[in-house]
C-alpha cells in the first residue's frame, strides 16, 4: 500500500455517520474520497461538499452525497492533504491548485485532519514553493510587489497556458526559502492588493496523520 494511502485510510476511521465532510483535493485526499466511497456503499450516512471540481466529480463517481454550501451551515471534519507540514501543524497547500477553497472549507470545520506521507514532515516549512492565488488583473504588479519581499514568484503554468484556478484567479509559486515565521508572512501576503489568499494554513489542522515507510502511521495534535 502506498504511504499516501495508508494515512488517508486511517483518516477515514474519524468519519462517523451523520457527519457533515469536507473533501480535499489532491494525490492524498484522492484516497481518502475513495475509501469514503467504498464506506457510503457499505451503509455509512454523510453529507459532503468538495474543495474542487474534480473532488467533486471524484464523489460523484463514488457515490458520495453532495450537499450545496447553502444548506449547511459548518462541517464536522475536512479531510485534506498537504505539500509540506511541520511539526506545529503549520501547512503549506496548493499544488493541486485548490487553496483558497480549501482553506474556506477548513476554516468553517470544527476539524480538519491532514493526511500525507512522512517525506510532506519537515522541521521548517519552505522548500516547497509557496502558492499564491492573485487575480488576473495587474497581475504584472502583483508579482512584483511579491517581488520586493524576496518571494521569487513564478506564474503557474499547465500545457503552456497560464493555470487558471477553478475561482478564474492565478497562482504565482513563490520560492522564500526557509520560512521562520509562517504567521507573519501570512498576514504580510494577505495585506497585499491582488493577492486572494496564500497556502499557508496556519492554527486550521487539528491532526495529522502521517503514512511511514514501515507501515505504519503516525498521529500528530496540534499542541
Amino acid at each position: 500500500m502506498n504511504l499516501k494511502q495508508l494515512a488517508a485510510e486511517k483518516a477515514v476511521e474519524y468519519v462517523k455517520d451523520g457527519m457533515r465532510i469536507g473533501l480535499g483535493t489532491g494525490s492524498t485526499a484522492y484516497w481518502a474520497i475513495r475509501k469514503i466511497g467504498e464506506r457510503v456503499r457499505e451503509g455509512l450516512e454523510i453529507q459532503a461538499v468538495a474543495t474542487s471540481k474534480a473532488s467533486e466529480k471524484l464523489a460523484q463517481e463514488h457515490g458520495i452525497p453532495l450537499i450545496p454550501f447553502a444548506k449547511l451551515d459548518g462541517l464536522d471534519l475536512t479531510i485534506d492533504g498537504a505539500d509540506e507540514l511541520d511539526s506545529e501543524l503549520h501547512l503549506i497547500k496548493g499544488g493541486g491548485g485548490a487553496l483558497l477553497r480549501e482553506k474556506i472549507v477548513a476554516f468553517h470545520s470544527k476539524e480538519m485532519i491532514v493526511i500525507a506521507d512522512e517525506s510532506k514532515l519537515v522541521d521548517k516549512l519552505g522548500s516547497f514553493p509557496l502558492p499564491v492565488e492573485i487575480i488576473p488583473f495587474a497581475n504584472e504588479w502583483t508579482l512584483a510587489s511579491l517581488d520586493e519581499i524576496s518571494a521569487n514568484p513564478m506564474l503557474r503554468t499547465e500545457e503552456d497556458h497560464i493555470f487558471v484556478t477553478d475561482n478564474g484567479n492565478y497562482i504565482a509559486d513563490c520560492r522564500f526559502g526557509s520560512i521562520d515565521n509562517p504567521a507573519e508572512l501570512h498576514r504580510k501576503l494577505l495585506a497585499m492588493p491582488g493577492v486572494v489568499d496564500n497556502g499557508l494554513f496556519i492554527g486550521l489542522a487539528a491532526r495529522a496523520i502521517i503514512g511511514r515507510k514501515d507501515g505504519t502511521v503516525t498521529v500528530l495534535e496540534r499542541k
